[in-house]
């Protein structure tokens, strides 16, 4: 299997929207993906705007130092769209030599990151040269053997996909559920029927300003919560550690850690707050954005931004899975996020006491209540545990690539 320069194998394409045909902007991210522009475009002229088409890829190389990526990505769901005359757009010159979705998968890997940082030199940031770029190299098999591999990538990438969407129905019975049990109280009476419908006795509360199930109380989250603002230790025993971001989790789904060697890597400033098991983490920075999640099956000396408040239940009767669906109610976020946007900070935030005054209704006589819960996040756990088992079959795959190996799937 012979290795090629990357730059004998695409060619730059410089298209313009002159006639402003296309219509859909699109950005691109560090984690090598095409997402909707959220630019400001008011006043510019699209014309200069290049249009990208399917198979075609655009890339970024500021930046690539500092980053430690190279933000790159190959164009799958569109026939076409525009992005910024300031990123390159290329495509391969023959797809019967190189598949475009063998060249994305090379581009996917850590190994070509770290090369692309290693030549990024260029500037204060560490911008990597069009050149240096293009004279970098990746095996090129048979084109048949590429199919293959990326065949392989593909069956494993939806089986991912299939496992994901099973945990967000999961996630939306589970919401569904708490709303139609702790908020319009419909939870099943004695005899199976709904509670409030079917004639249970109500209350007037006046904290909730509304009537309450009979033998239900008030309690704010921080009444009920532990708030963990244990941090990392400097003199810490731990030499290996995972670190979550804010922005590497939405809406409970987490993307990939980033694992630091503390005796050699930079360490984040923010890379301090310790997590266990079951902990709820609410990232206190635009409550809208839904960075937030119940941590399962979490690595050990798994740090956390103290962008996050850290919550867990001291009340053994209310599991944390209750408390996690209390505080992502739509109504709580749009109250947070009011809040947020009233903070004299840089971006909007909340502070851990606004999320720690938020309330909530529990039953004290109805525990049993909050079991079915606990199921329904179990279950989740275990499609996360595939998902977890795929992305590392994924990962395998792709740091085979550089020998030809295939992996088992």
């Amino acid at each position: 299997m012979s290795y090629r320069k990357i730059g004998s194998l695409i060619q730059l394409i410089d298209e313009r929207n002159k006639d402003l045909n296309v219509k859909y902007l699109v950005g691109l991210t560090i984690n090598k993906k095409f997402i909707p522009s959220v630019a400001n475009t008011i006043g510019t002229d699209m014309g200069n705007y290049k249009i990208i088409r399917k198979n075609q890829f655009a890339c970024s190389t500021m930046q690539v130092r500092r980053d430690k990526k190279m933000p790159i990505a190959l164009l799958k769901d569109f026939d076409k769209a525009i992005i910024s005359q300031a990123y390159p757009v290329f495509e391969v010159v023959d797809e019967n030599i190189l598949h475009p979705d063998y060249l994305m998968l090379w581009f996917s890997r850590s190994e070509f990151d770290r090369e692309a940082c290693f030549h990024a030199v260029g500037g204060v940031r560490g911008n990597l040269e069009w050149e240096d770029f293009c004279n970098m190299e990746l095996p090129v098999p048979s084109i048949e053997k590429q199919s293959e591999i990326v065949a392989q990538y593909h069956a494993i990438a939806n089986k991912i996909k299939v496992n994901e969407q099973i945990c967000e129905k999961l996630e939306a019975t589970a919401q569904a559920l708490y709303k139609n049990w702790f908020v319009d109280f419909e939870f099943p009476n004695e005899d199976g029927k709904p509670y409030k419908s079917s004639g249970g006795v109500m209350v007037y509360n006046e904290e909730l300003e509304k009537e309450v199930p009979e033998g239900w109380e008030v309690k704010t989250i921080g009444e009920i919560t532990t708030s963990n603002s244990k941090n990392l230790k400097s003199t810490s025993h731990e030499r290996f550690i995972y670190y979550l971001d804010t922005s590497n989790i939405t809406n409970n789904r987490i993307g990939t850690l980033r694992y630091l060697n503390l005796n050699e890597d930079e360490i984040p400033s923010r890379a301090k707050r310790i997590v266990t098991e079951n902990d709820i983490i609410f990232s206190t920075v635009r409550p809208n954005l839904r960075h937030f999640g119940l941590l399962k099956n979490i690595p050990q000396n798994l740090i956390v931004s103290t962008g996050f408040c850290v919550l867990r239940s001291n009340v053994k009767d209310i599991p944390n899975e209750v408390i996690y669906l209390s505080i992502i109610q739509e109504d709580v976020l749009q109250y947070l996020q009011s809040k947020a946007e009233m903070s004299v900070s840089t971006y909007p935030s909340i502070t851990s006491d606004d999320l720690l005054a938020v309330k909530i209704c529990i039953p004290t006589t109805e525990r049993n209540l909050v079991v079915e819960f606990r199921k329904i996040y179990n279950l989740i756990d275990i499609q996360n545990v595939q998902i977890k088992k795929l992305s590392q079959l994924q990962n395998l795959l792709l740091s085979r690539l550089a020998v030809g190996e295939e992996v088992s799937a």
